[in-house]
């Protein structure tokens, strides 16, 4: 028998981010066999039917879509059996996680030194496309203790059933909704007094008096030696920062503005985190040298011709560095000028107060504290069958190195650290080939958006494969000899060198969480609340390890919240939109709801598009191949979207940001007067073209 994915809605191209069975096991019907995980929630797919796994046709990486083949089962000799030889477990559910709880229904109160109690209301979260979802259980009443994470009620759609979690610890005081009743996204499900229950502790030891075993502690408990207050550490802050990445920095800042005595410890040498020393800062000074390069070439065409450059790696590598220096020291300017007290190591918690520091110049320091900012980010992801200990084989931190420049050099993913990468290597000489999984690159963007790059790197580089898996890399002393399965690869080539660029993973689970009382999920990320709380009132996280986008400028924002709540502040991340930019040639860059979402919602959208061949400065860089597109809510006329493509897209798209998050409407760009010629101008005639009040391009009346 063979057991495919069932109807999972509109999702297509999931990944398998695990597999329970291996040939030879044993299942039950509805035993789960694999596990999916879309943008918000994780599908089991269970057994259709009891068995014998004869053959396992996927494994953990792979995407998939309804009806792709999972594995083939041999009719069960006994029902009902499991392949732990159990009964079988409960139906497949899919877990719905929220990033954060709705903002609260009144001003929080401080209701203990160590947190901050508030009543809040627990909503249906993000659940694709489904609407009007039947309830079939609720799991609590008012009264109840629930932590983060314990199911408040389950859904049932045609093919799952999906529990939807309490954001955070607390007490729920209403129950909202009743069995039977029909829930959508961001339907209230209850009102939820978050906070820890305190319960004295006995002046001497007491028998202890066992707890009803439906009682749930209202946030997860720290081994018994945790929950002990530590010895008297070597540092004392009143505000712990772990991290100095763009987010840590600028917590660790605000909270020293704020009045608030802070440490920050961090593993790197200079300030910044990964994106100032390994990231951001290094990558964007080298797609600048890739880009004049460029350009030298685009000018022998009008004019001006200049002779093949003679590139010195040694002197454009110190010039990164020089770049980056310049940054990093002037951050430990600041911190010094806030008196921010900065430790270099590698930081664990060891208990709810207490972070123990591995010095990177030998010993240990421990420091106490009264609140903390977990910013630990996250690390390149890596997978199991590339020999990643091989020199030939770089992450983005290797390929930012600048070791040298291969002949030739695969790029694994698609994506923007893996395009940005091709551009630099591909101007300096190197010949690229570039495999992604998905249709296109920059999976999730738009397709008119990626078209124009596309275009242009499909005539520049050696190959880009979509659709294309790798399946093995084997190092030998010729190459690194790459096995393909797509449409269009070869079954093997040969590389010089390998950059893998497909994803990153948070370091949850890497900074000992759980001896604080922090919950952390199976895939290492955090979750907060719209204050960035964790399940540990006292203790905030911010950036990469909180989820999804993994950007320096959303930790930035976060780092400022979490700072102003841990002074006192009634402040709350509740940003419209988080822009993403590609710094390719040409840039890419989106904010807002995409078209792809906005379809896949339901959203009534119209659109004003402007063409930059019709751009009197785009063509005076000689770039025509440019767009800016505008989307707009049909209903209340504002800017809800806006994607940009061609020189400069990442500066532009501030403006669409502002006009989103400020609610403007078509009239409010299309009126507010843009210098000419300029590339910005192109977002104001692209609420022309929506509006139908635009003069530089003849539309047709709607």
């Amino acid at each position: 028998m063979d057991i495919t994915v069932p109807d999972i809605g509109h999702f297509v191209d999931v990944p398998v981010i695990e597999v329970h069975v291996a040939a030879g096991d044993v299942v039950a019907a509805e035993d789960p066999l694999i596990t999916l995980e879309s943008d918000k929630a994780t599908l089991d797919v269970p057994a259709s039917a009891a068995g014998t796994v004869s053959e396992v046709a996927i494994r953990v990486g792979d995407r998939v879509s309804a009806g792709d083949l999972i594995l083939r089962l041999d009719a069960a000799p006994a029902a009902g059996v499991s392949a732990a030889g159990v009964s079988a477990a409960a139906p497949v559910r899919e877990r719905v996680t929220e990033d954060a709880a709705p903002a609260p229904v009144e001003p929080p109160g401080y209701g203990s030194p160590s947190g901050i109690y508030e009543v809040i209301e627990v909503t249906v979260p993000d659940i694709g496309h489904f609407v009007d979802v039947p309830v079939i259980e609720v799991q609590v009443a008012a009264g109840d203790v629930v932590a983060s994470e314990d199911p408040l009620i389950t859904l049932e759609s045609d093919k799952a059933t999906l529990d939807i979690p309490a954001p955070v610890a607390g007490t729920i005081t209403t129950v909202r909704v009743a069995v039977g009743d029909h829930v959508s996204a961001g339907h209230v499900i209850a009102d939820l007094r978050t906070g820890e229950t305190v319960v004295p502790e006995p002046a001497a030891p007491e028998p202890a008096v066992p707890e009803p075993a439906a009682l749930v502690q209202p946030r997860p408990t720290a081994p018994a030696a945790a929950r002990q207050r530590s010895a008297p550490g070597d540092v004392a802050a009143e505000v712990l920062v772990l991290g100095a990445g763009p987010g840590g920095y600028t917590a660790a800042f605000r909270a020293a503005d704020l009045g608030k005595k802070v440490v920050l410890v961090d593993r790197w040498p200079a300030l910044g985190g990964v994106c100032l020393n390994v990231g951001c800062i290094p990558s964007k000074a080298l797609l600048h040298a890739a880009r004049v390069i460029a350009e030298t070439k685009e000018m022998s065409e009008h004019g001006i011709v200049f002779g093949a450059p003679a590139i010195e790696l040694g002197k454009l590598r110190a010039w990164k560095d020089g770049v980056v220096g310049r940054l990093t020291g002037g951050l430990a300017g600041l911190a010094r000028q806030r008196k921010v007290t900065t430790i270099r190591g590698y930081g664990r918690f060891s208990s709810p107060h207490q972070l123990q520091v591995e010095l990177a110049d030998g010993g240990v320091t421990t420091v106490d504290f009264e609140q903390a900012i977990i910013a630990a980010g996250s690390e390149p992801l890596t997978l199991p069958f590339i020999p990643s200990s091989d020199p030939r084989v770089l992450d983005s931190t290797g390929a930012l190195e600048l070791g040298g420049v291969p002949e030739r050099l695969l790029i694994l993913g698609g994506g923007i650290i893996g395009l940005e990468m091709a551009t630099v290597y591909h101007e300096l000489g190197a010949r690229v080939t570039i495999a992604e999984l998905m249709d296109q690159l920059i999976p999730g963007a738009d397709k008119d958006l990626i078209s124009p790059l596309a275009k242009r790197v499909t005539r520049q580089y050696e190959n880009i494969y979509l659709k294309t898996k790798v399946t093995n890399v084997e190092a030998r002393p010729e190459g690194l000899v790459v096995s393909f399965d797509g449409p269009k690869a070869p079954a093997t080539d040969t590389f010089d060198r390998m950059l893998v660029a497909v994803g990153r993973s948070p370091n949850g689970k890497a900074i000992g969480a759980e001896n604080a009382g922090v919950t952390v999920n199976d895939r290492g990320y955090i979750p907060v609340d719209k204050q960035l709380r964790t399940s540990a009132a006292h203790i905030f996280a911010i950036g990469d390890i909180i989820g999804q986008p993994m950007l320096a400028h959303k930790a930035m924002h976060e780092g400022k919240v979490a700072a102003e709540v841990a002074a006192g502040k009634n402040s709350f991340f509740d940003a419209r939109v988080i822009p993403s930019v590609a710094y390719t040639d040409p840039e890419v860059a989106w904010a807002g709801v995409t078209e792809n979402e906005a379809r896949a919602a339901g959203v009534t959208y119209g659109k004003g598009v402007f063409p930059w061949a019709a751009s009197g400065r785009s063509l005076t860089l000689g770039r025509s191949e440019g767009l800016t597109k505008v989307l707009f809510d049909e209903v209340t006329g504002r800017a809800i979207g806006c994607g940009i493509v061609g020189p400069n897209a990442g500066d532009l798209i501030a403006e669409a940001a502002l006009a989103i998050e400020m609610g403007a409407d078509a009239a409010d760009i299309g009126l507010t007067i843009h210098p000419h010629p300029t590339l910005s101008e192109t977002v104001a005639l692209a609420a022309e073209a929506f509006e139908g009040t635009i003069t530089d391009l003849y539309l047709p009346r709607r």
